[in-house]
């Protein structure tokens, strides 16, 4: 009689072992590389943000925009402008920014690029925000915990 050359189920059963842990060592790592690259991203819209507001002060004779709400910001920093800030006639300063950047470190994507107006710094996240601007001193923050 001859013998059949297979895996038995004690071979199979250690293979499928091996294979879960080393899955459960490399899964962690990926998640992590997911959110670090999420903070990355957001930290370098933090900075393109202020960079741009650094522009349009400089351009604009120490203003920053003031605009009465997010909507009216918004339409500063993405549209040209008048020396004063205003889109009436023919403006010749910016656009600054094509959109308002996505702060990644905001879970809700919904919220990534909304922007709260305040008047002073802020001294706590605001989840309901993506980003918080001071229109009093130009000063741009991220809502989420880790970036101030």
């Amino acid at each position: 009689m001859s013998r059949r050359s297979a895996f038995t189920l004690v071979e199979i059963l250690i293979v499928v072992v091996i294979l879960a842990i080393l899955a459960a060592a490399v899964i962690p790592q990926f998640s992590d590389s997911t959110n670090d690259a999420k903070n990355s991203t957001s930290l370098f819209n933090l900075n393109t943000f202020r960079s741009q507001i650094a522009i349009y002060r400089a351009q604009h004779g120490g203003l920053v925009p003031t605009g009465a709400d997010a909507a009216a910001i918004t339409v500063q920093l993405t549209s040209k402008t008048n020396g004063d800030g205003t889109t009436t006639g023919t403006p010749t300063l910016g656009p600054y920014l094509q959109a308002i950047p996505n702060n990644t470190a905001v879970v809700d994507t919904t919220k990534q690029a909304l922007i709260k107006v305040v008047i002073v710094d802020p001294t706590a996240n605001d989840a309901a925000f993506g980003w918080i601007y001071n229109k009093a001193n130009g000063n741009i923050f991220s809502a989420a915990d880790y970036l101030k």
